[in-house]
C-alpha cells in the first residue's frame, strides 16, 4: 500500500531564552493512504508538534516530511484539522461554521453547493435540523460533531485529529468513536489521531505509533488488522485486552517507569 504521509529522520527543537528545547529526534513515521494512524506517548513528548509538521504549519530542523510524494514546504489545503476545543465561531450558525473552509479554499463554489455539502455531512453525524443553531445552543458532543464536519467539508486527503474527544464524557466519546467509523466508510481520508486514550487508539486505529519520551522518536508500532466498522464490544475481547496491555507497557517504558527488558 502506498504511503500518503512519511516523516523521515525528523528532528525538531523549539528556541527558548535558555537555548534549544529538543522535542523530536530522528523520528520516522509512515502512514499508508486510507489508513487511520493513532499516535500515543507521554505528555509533552511532541505529539502536537508532529501534527503541525504534517500540516505544513512549521518545518523540522532536520529530516523531511512528505505528503502525496511531495516534500511539505508550506501549509497544505489538502489537510483538515480538528482539536479538543471545537473553536466554533459564535456569531456564525452551525451551517456557516461548517462551510468556512470552503469559503477559503473554494471561494468560487456556488453557495448552494457549499451548503449542500455541509448538509450532507451534518446529516451523517446526526445534526440534521441544527444547521441554523448557534454553537452555544449545542452540547459539547454536538459541537465536536460540527467541528468534524467542518474539518472534512473540503474533502481533504488528510484529517488530523488532535485529542478531539479528550474533554467529553465517556458515553459521548464512545458515541463519537462510532461516528468516526461511519465517516471513514463514506469519506476517503487518511487520518492521524493524537490521543492519550489507549482504548480509543485500539478501537479507531489501523496502526498505533508509540512515541518515546522527549525528545521523541518512534519507540513502537502496532498494526491492528481488524475490519471496520467495529462494535464497542471488541474492546472487551481477549485480543483487544492483550493489545492494550502491550501498549500500556510501552507507555511505561516511554515514561521511564520500567525498562524494556524488565520482567
Amino acid at each position: 500500500m502506498t504511503n500518503l504521509i512519511e516523516l523521515k529522520g525528523v528532528t525538531h527543537a523549539y528556541k527558548t531564552k535558555s537555548g534549544p528545547f529538543p522535542v523530536l529526534k530522528d523520528l520516522n513515521v509512515s502512514i499508508p493512504q486510507g489508513a487511520f494512524c493513532a499516535v500515543v506517548g507521554p505528555s509533552g513528548c511532541g505529539k502536537s508538534t508532529l501534527t503541525r509538521l504534517i500540516a505544513g504549519l512549521m518545518f523540522p530542523d532536520e529530516g523531511e516530511v512528505w505528503l502525496h510524494g511531495e516534500l511539505v514546504r508550506s501549509p497544505r489545503k489538502t489537510v483538515g484539522m480538528a482539536f479538543q476545543n471545537p473553536v466554533l465561531l459564535e456569531w456564525r450558525t452551525i451551517m456557516q461554521n461548517v462551510i468556512l473552509p470552503l469559503e477559503i479554499v473554494a471561494p468560487s463554489m456556488p453557495k448552494a453547493q457549499k451548503e449542500a455539502r455541509a448538509r450532507e455531512l451534518l446529516a451523517m453525524v446526526g445534526l440534521e435540523g441544527f444547521e441554523n443553531k448557534r454553537p452555544s445552543e449545542l452540547s459539547g458532543g454536538m459541537r465536536q460533531r460540527a467541528s468534524l464536519c467542518r474539518s472534512i467539508v473540503h474533502k481533504p486527503d488528510v484529517l488530523i485529529l488532535d485529542e478531539p474527544f479528550g474533554a467529553l464524557d465517556a458515553f459521548t466519546r464512545e458515541d463519537l468513536w462510532q461516528t468516526m467509523h461511519d465517516l471513514r466508510a463514506k469519506e476517503p481520508f487518511t487520518t492521524l489521531l493524537i490521543t492519550h486514550d489507549l482504548r480509543e487508539s485500539v478501537y479507531l486505529g489501523d496502526q498505533v505509533v508509540v512515541l518515546s519520551g522527549r525528545p521523541a522518536t518512534t519507540q513502537y508500532v502496532m498494526d491492528i488488522d481488524l475490519p471496520g466498522p467495529r462494535p464497542l464490544e471488541m474492546l472487551y475481547e481477549k485480543s483487544s485486552v492483550e493489545r492494550l496491555s502491550v501498549l500500556r507497557r510501552q507507555i511505561e517504558i516511554a515514561q521511564g517507569r520500567v525498562t524494556e527488558d524488565a520482567q
